[in-house]
């Protein structure tokens, strides 16, 4: 048996301390490599480039250009890598403006170490991290905008159901592809339209609209 490929990861954090940390907590799975360190927006932005990670863990707060601002620039180039927010602010506009920005994930520095890795490995297959604290949050958030209730009343075509119920288990669109027999760039299309019906930009949104938009939910 071959042995797995670990999941490169890029850090963008100005703290020293918390990035030696999370350095020292990411070198003891053997599934993850660390591969650059950044202290700004702009170096993470150049090495992230340079390097091409599959997974950055970016700070919200950082002097110069902040979280939002590398955000929005890391998902305006051409990178495949996943971009998950790991911050100290819960606040609703923080996490609410990082996901309608693309971001993959939104975790909380105050989360046990153990759980840390955990996400990492979620957001590193392409299934939505967040800290299980946020979820209601997000909810809230969703509730506040106008927006349809249900399937039938976005308007969404069976296929776009059945695609937004495996966003909502965590899927990406390759499992997606697998899991219907379909090519994966046709998902796409799928995804972006059903996004749009539902008045939503990101997968997570969808993920969490569809969670209390069901039956039960």
């Amino acid at each position: 048996m071959s042995k797995q490929t670990p999941i490169s990861i890029m850090v963008i954090d100005d703290h020293p301390l918390f990035r030696k940390g999370l350095a020292d907590l990411i070198g003891m799975d053997p599934g993850l490599h660390l591969v650059a360190e950044a202290s700004s927006g702009e170096e993470g932005l150049s090495r992230a480039q340079e390097l091409k990670p599959e997974l950055i863990l970016l700070d919200l707060n950082m002097k110069g250009m902040d979280g939002l601002e590398t955000l929005k620039a890391l998902k305006q180039t051409d990178l495949e890598s996943y971009v998950v927010m790991l911050t100290v602010s819960d606040n609703e506009s923080d996490v609410t403006a990082a996901l309608r920005l693309g971001a993959d994930g939104y975790l909380l520095k105050d989360m046990e170490p153990e759980s840390v890795l955990e996400h990492i490995q979620i957001a590193a297959s392409g299934r939505l991290a967040i800290t299980d604290s946020l979820t209601e949050l997000l909810a809230r958030a969703l509730r506040e905008d106008a927006r349809p209730r249900t399937p039938g009343e976005a308007g969404l075509t069976r296929r776009e159901e059945e695609i937004l119920d495996l966003i909502a288990t965590g899927m990406s669109n390759k499992q997606i592809a697998r899991e219907l027999d379909i090519a994966e760039g046709t998902i796409k299309v799928h995804v972006k339209h059903l996004l749009k019906k539902l008045n939503l930009r990101t997968r997570l949104e969808a993920a969490v609209w569809c969670t209390k938009n069901s039956p039960g939910g």
